[in-house]
């Protein structure tokens, strides 16, 4: 359970890190990366199971928390309004 845990914190962390350097506007700090990568593995696991993706390969998973978590920002952007798109603010 502990070692699941620790696996999903690293899964997190790397994955909320890549989206913030995607993303524009920066990271959210060292835990709000790993929180949104966590939501990001969830989100992302939640639709790789929808188009039948399976993940037992710690790259797959981590690409999975990836796309999820950019996906999350962008939802998190756009309903907060901070999102810079084209040079506008919206």
């Amino acid at each position: 359970m502990l070692l699941t845990l620790v696996w999903w914190i690293i899964v997190g962390l790397i994955a909320g890190a890549l989206a913030g350097m995607v993303m524009r506007g920066g990271g959210f700090g060292i835990v709000g990366d790993i929180i949104v990568g966590i939501l990001g593995a969830i989100i992302g696991g939640f639709l790789a199971g929808l188009l039948g993706i399976g993940s037992s390969n710690i790259i797959v998973s981590i690409i999975i928390a990836f796309i999820g978590a950019c996906i999350l920002i962008a939802i998190l952007r756009a309903v907060s309004g901070s999102g810079r798109f084209g040079g506008r603010t919206l």
